[in-house]
């Protein structure tokens, strides 16, 4: 290719100290330069639709065909070290200068730019003050009408081996450009999207995603630096490597693996911004508090942890902790033979993975609570912290409006389309509105919007998944449910869902083993509950009645207070030829849902045959209305404790006190 010259928007920057910085501790500042790039610089740049043209040791030069995608760009990439610089003292510091210039270049047949534009754009990075961006005059009226930050006119200003003066202006990051007099307040960006600039900035969950869970995109109608202020990213956090407390240097593999396994499984969670374990590994053996381990890396969350092997047996203890307040908020011992170590590695780390999930989207919820203006993201967190839980009617009301309350600030928000289609799927299944809902369009339009955007987002093919297989669609949901095994293995509703799918299909040993790997996965989930019972179904389905039973019971225990369980398990009684004790579970389930029928039941369950058939040897009429039944009930009744549902709420929508009356003779002592 001939040489060709063009019009660009040229980005100059390196890092202010770096030979003293390297001299100072090199393998840190080599391992933290790595990680910038990695997380913050080269996501930004591609964000901006920027070309990398050439790196440096400690700079790199970037051509955009934009000035405002430049400045934008820059700005992020400033805010970003200023919230990694917070905390640390000057010399650790790692601050960059940049300089920004719109001028004619030369593209050579390699790719390379030459020329003035070049030229100008490196000298005026030299003189930028640490942290500061500099713009030649050409730049600057490209972006003066949009730059909400402060502006230093630095005058015509004689660059070194430029023939001619050259107006400067200095863009002050992290100090806002003063209220004009008489100007109004802005008003709010009808869409703003929430930049996480301490994360790898991609396609936004996590999560876990998930891949990361990032909400981005390319606002032309925010101006620069408007809502580029953040502090740590939403879901940040950093895996320390765990600590081999063993007396055996060798075991320390078993502790590496599970550090860099567990990163790579939260960096799946959607919104979440995991720090590379490259960067991580370089804490290794060192005593570093945590608070200033996340002012460091620009993270809201520790992770930290140690193994302990005494001969054949493994204990692992695993901490989270607030990197802002360097409180504890969660913590878990595993312990278990190493027979196959691999996979007890592999068990370890699913099971973190799927507790850390909740825990962060938990403390996340916490967090946003007392916000004034909180972005969508913080919106996001309340959904899904109360979405999480076992709901009531009201509750799931409220996670509604959180999520409809982010989508109007940012309508791409795929977290909230995939949360708004989960409070639907609640009202469809627990039956909390009326016929003249179009469930297919409130759920899997919302779902499959949720994908559209975010391809990665699990949690949006997990509802899908659930609603396809309890309205009757079992190959739909099946493929909805590999889908998202897909794109993330170890998210454990998923198998859930794949169960429910297999139940209608007739595959039981299937289902049971996926409503296990489900329980395996994260054994402290709030729906676990809903396992025990598809676990259940598709022992009722192969005739195992007893074993059935057992299992509904285990869902009441974990304090899955709604009709399903109770309806189900009076089936399994009537078909194991226990009439008494069908009638007592059926009018609790009347109870919870006095309009229940076989046939409503039917419309919103998985294809169970023999389920349907236990239900009216129970006594649950076909169809119509059911007014009246429960005011016709009697029978004797037993208090379940508190202690036995895990002083959860309960999924009625009543409201009720944990502490319930529960008709059933033949109930299960503690």
């Amino acid at each position: 290719m001939a040489d060709a010259r063009k019009l660009a928007a040229i980005v100059a920057a390196d890092v202010v100290g770096y030979s003293r910085l390297v001299g100072a501790d090199e393998d840190r500042t080599l391992a933290r330069l790595r990680a910038l790039r990695s997380d913050l610089i080269d996501p930004t740049i591609a964000l901006h639709n920027g070309r990398v043209v050439k790196r440096t040791g400690d700079g790199f030069l970037v051509e955009f065909r934009s000035v405002v995608d430049a400045v934008r760009c820059a700005v992020e990439v400033q805010n970003g070290m200023l919230e990694r610089n917070a905390g640390l003292p000057p010399e650790r510091r790692i601050e960059f200068r940049i300089g920004i210039h719109l001028g004619d270049v030369v593209e050579e047949s390699d790719g390379d730019l030459m020329g003035d534009g070049v030229n100008i754009a490196a000298r005026l990075e030299g003189i930028a003050a640490p942290g500061a961006i500099c713009l030649s005059e050409d730049a600057y009226r490209q972006v003066r009408t949009r730059i909400d930050v402060a502006v230093s006119d630095l005058g015509e200003t004689e660059l070194k081996n430029i023939a001619i003066r050259v107006r400067v202006f200095s863009l002050q990051v992290g100090r806002s450009a003063p209220t004009k007099p008489g100007a109004k307040p802005s008003e709010p960006s009808a869409r703003r999207v929430p930049l996480p600039t301490a994360a790898g900035i991609a396609a936004l969950l996590v999560l876990a995603s998930a891949g990361a869970w990032y909400y981005v995109g390319a606002n032309h109608g925010v101006s620069i630096g408007s809502s580029m202020k953040r502090a740590a990213a939403h879901l940040s956090i950093v895996v320390l490597p765990f600590t081999n407390l063993s007396n055996d240097a060798s075991q320390d593999y078993f502790a590496d693996g599970i550090t860099e396994n567990l990163t790579t499984d939260l960096s799946r969670i959607r919104s979440s911004f995991v720090i590379a374990h490259n960067t991580a590994s370089t804490f290794k053996g060192k005593s570093i508090n945590a608070r200033e381990i996340s002012n460091e890396l620009g993270v809201r969350y520790v992770l930290e942890g140690s193994v302990q092997r005494d001969q054949s047996r493994v204990r692992i203890n695993a901490q989270l902790i607030d990197g802002n307040s360097g409180a504890q908020i969660w913590a878990e011992r595993f312990e278990d033979d190493m027979a196959d170590v691999f996979r007890l590695q592999d068990h370890v780390v699913d099971r973190l993975a799927n507790t850390l999930g909740h825990e962060l989207v938990k403390a996340e919820a916490q967090n946003s609570i007392g916000h004034v203006n909180p972005d969508a993201i913080d919106l996001d967190m309340r959904g899904w912290a109360l979405a999480s839980q076992h709901v009531t009617k009201d509750s799931n009301l409220v996670a509604r409006g959180w999520f409809e309350q982010a989508l109007k600030i940012d309508p791409d928000d795929a977290d909230a389309l995939a949360g708004v289609a989960q409070t639907y799927l609640e009202d469809y299944t627990l039956g909390w509105t009326g016929p003249d809902i179009d469930y297919d369009k409130a759920i899997l339009g919302a779902a499959d919007g949720s994908i559209a955007i975010a391809p990665d987002n699990a949690a949006a093919y997990h509802v899908k998944a659930y609603y396809l297989f309890l309205s009757r669609r079992a190959n739909e949901a099946l493929s909805a449910a590999e889908a998202g095994l897909a794109v993330n293995p170890n998210y454990a509703g998923l198998y859930g869902a794949r169960s429910g799918a297999e139940i209608s299909l007739g595959r039981f040993e299937q289902a049971i083993s996926d409503a296990q790997r489900a329980m395996r996965l994260s054994p402290r989930d709030p729906y676990i509950g809903i396992w025990h019972v598809l676990w259940a179904d598709a022992e009722l389905e192969r005739g195992n009645f007893d074993v059935a039973i057992e299992h509904y019971r285990d869902a009441i225990d974990t304090g899955l207070h709604t009709y399903f369980p109770y309806a189900n398990m009076a089936a399994a009684y009537a078909l194991a030829g226990r009439i008494d004790e069908a009638k007592s579970a059926l009018a609790e389930a009347r109870r919870l849902k006095a309009d229940l029928t076989v046939e409503w039941q039917m419309k919103h369950a998985p294809n169970s045959p023999r389920l349907f058939d236990g239900l009216r040897k129970a006594g649950l009429p076909e169809g119509g209305s059911a007014e009246g039944l429960q005011a016709a009930v009697t029978v004797s009744t037993i208090i379940v404790p508190a202690a036995t549902t895990g002083q959860t709420r309960s999924r009625d929508g009543d409201g009720d006190d944990p502490i319930r009356t529960m008709p059933m003779s033949g109930a299960r002592k503690h």
